[in-house]
């Protein structure tokens, strides 16, 4: 995807003497037993969190982070609404918008591994205020997911049966989430790891299946291939018949690939706590990027090689809101071919990814929200970390917001959830503007200040057209998610203000901070390059890998590394 330039995570020599450190801490780079004294006023507040994660974690963070029931169970609606070739041609689309938010973030974060750091990138390449903006952004959007993947487990479980309240099934994924996030940043890796394993099986194997059915590899041995791309047809209409209805079947299916594929936030917001960074980040964006689209668009591909697009099942469990995987095309295709026992193992694949998407959200709220205090833009006493490195305060904020989950055991309160989910969704798109504009005023700040983007440890190809063309198709889309409301007999006072609320009230946290601090627009040659630049030169000249543990450590070293 690009090159990566200089080995900056090769061991280096100090003098004759070669470095044996092993610590992976972070070390303030000030002398603590200076004889200068420090007020607590004037005591800076730094990053304390511990470079503990390998190559494997990032790279399973990023794509557990991204795979959730969407890809299973929401894309199904979105064959009805726009039919195969307009599900596989959108998603494939938006696959090239997300790597050119890749390029973008793979290059910045590689060159400064950092916790949190697109939205201090924002602060410091274009306007403290913007990366106020952004930070706030996109916490709340995290936050925001964890209580509706929590509850998402419990619909997930009640496939199977009702005989557990939905509030303890909450309780118990939320305790659950508490203990991993909590006692230590390795075992977060090692469970996300293991969890966004088991998603790459399940769409591994659903896609497998999807080849074996098509070809007659079913208990009625029909082979079927691309059929129902012929009949009832590869474009569905939506809302209107004929061309217009067809373009507006695919403007659904992109609008659902640009809420449903994600990746380069996630594995950036693992920066500040790599192993390696600058020899892992630039392998891991590139892995699951590539991961990624493999899996998104073949399985877009698969979802409408299985079920026609006007399924009397698919579109009643849509309609009825059948719970769990009820509504996935993969398990409505499973019925139609007479197929028993997988259905009840997609579920568990679906239960998994939820869980795992859950988990991730926390991780990354919590990183955010610790980002956003390292910066003194949150109260100060969510920098605290545990000796572990877990930031245990900016956790427990994001466990807090998570008992919004509760709401799920009443009928009502549970409408009100999604409303509020729904209230965060563009903010993933203004997430993507954000890294994309930021890119955009670092490549200048670099042209400007004269820093050669060839010696970085990752160069993206064709910038900054790249970053200009995920601006423009991000912008467009946060803009137009919502457009059905505008529709003849569709308008809907809350579903407007749902799904447009976060585009007025990001320029808000912009304009009121801009106000309240006085900030300005950073010019390119203002620009400060060299911020931690020089904590994370000194922790690669002082990198020593450590050896796996055992063969299976080591198996999954050289598949990741």
């Amino acid at each position: 995807m690009a090159s990566t330039g200089n080995d900056y995570g090769a061991k280096n020599e100090i003098g004759d003497e070669k470095v044996n450190r092993t610590d992976t801490e972070k070390s303030p780079p000030f002398d603590i037993n200076d004889n200068r004294r420090f007020s607590i006023a004037t005591v800076p507040v730094f990053d304390s969190t511990h470079r503990k994660l390998k190559a494997r974690h990032i790279q399973l963070i990023g794509i557990g982070g991204t795979i959730g029931t969407a890809l299973y169970v929401q894309i199904g609606r979105s064959l009805i609404n726009g039919g195969p070739a307009s599900l596989f041609l959108a998603f494939t689309l938006w696959c090239s918008v997300i790597l050119a938010i890749t390029l973008c973030m793979a290059e910045m974060v590689s060159y400064l591994p950092i916790s949190s750091p697109f939205i201090r990138f924002a602060g410091r390449y274009v306007d403290d205020a913007f990366g106020v903006a952004a930070g706030w952004n996109f916490f709340v959007f995290e936050a925001a997911l964890v209580p509706f993947e929590i509850v998402a487990c419990n619909v997930v479980i009640h496939f199977w049966s009702d005989v557990v309240p939905a509030g303890a099934i909450i309780a118990i994924v939320l305790i659950s989430y508490f203990l991993i996030n909590i006692l230590a940043v390795k075992w977060y890796g090692e469970s996300e790891f293991w969890a966004a394993l088991g998603k790459v099986i399940l769409i591994i194997g659903l896609i497998i299946y999807t080849f074996i059915a098509m070809l007659g590899g079913n208990p009625k041995g029909d082979r079927f291939g691309f059929r129902y791309w012929k009949t009832p047809g590869s474009f569905a209409e939506f809302y209107h018949t004929g061309d217009l209805g067809r373009f507006m079947g695919f403007f659904q299916c992109l609008i659902q690939a640009s809420f449903t594929i994600a990746g380069p936030d996630y594995v950036s917001m693992a920066a500040g706590e790599a192993e390696n960074p600058r020899k892992v980040m630039p392998r891991a964006f590139n892995a699951v990027f590539y991961r990624l689209t493999t899996f998104f668009v073949l399985g877009s591909l698969c979802v409408g090689i299985l079920v026609p697009s006007d399924d009397p099942e698919l579109n009643a469990a849509f309609k009825d809101g059948k719970p769990g995987a009820a509504a996935s095309p993969y398990v409505v295709s499973m019925n139609r071919l007479n197929i028993p026992i997988l259905p009840h193992i997609v579920n568990a694949g679906v239960l998994a990814s939820a869980f795992s998407a859950g988990n991730s959200y926390v991780y990354c709220a919590s990183r955010s929200l610790y980002g956003l205090a390292l910066e003194k833009k949150a109260p100060r006493f969510l920098t605290k970390t545990t000796k572990e490195g877990v930031p245990i305060y900016s956790v427990l904020v994001v466990l807090v917001i998570a008992l919004l989950s509760f709401l799920q055991v009443s009928e009502n309160a549970a409408v009100v959830l999604q409303w509020f989910v729904s209230l965060v969704t563009a903010s993933q798109l203004i997430n993507f503007c954000v890294m994309a504009f930021t890119f955009i005023r670092f490549h200048k700040a670099c042209k400007v200040q004269g820093l050669d983007r060839n010696s970085l440890p990752f160069t993206g190809f064709w910038q900054p057209y790249a970053a200009y063309y995920a601006l423009t198709a991000c912008f467009i889309m946060t803009f137009m998610g919502g457009y059905t409301v505008f529709l003849p007999g569709n308008w809907d006072v809350p579903t407007f203000l749902f799904s447009y609320m976060m585009i007025f009230i990001f320029p808000c946290l912009y304009i009121g901070w801009k106000l309240l601090k006085k900030t300005k627009f950073i010019k390119a040659h203002e620009v400060d390059l060299t911020m931690d630049l020089e904590e994370i030169e000194e922790y690669q000249r002082n990198y020593v890998p450590t050896p796996p543990k055992n063969a299976v450590d080591k198996w999954f070293n050289k598949i990741f590394e």
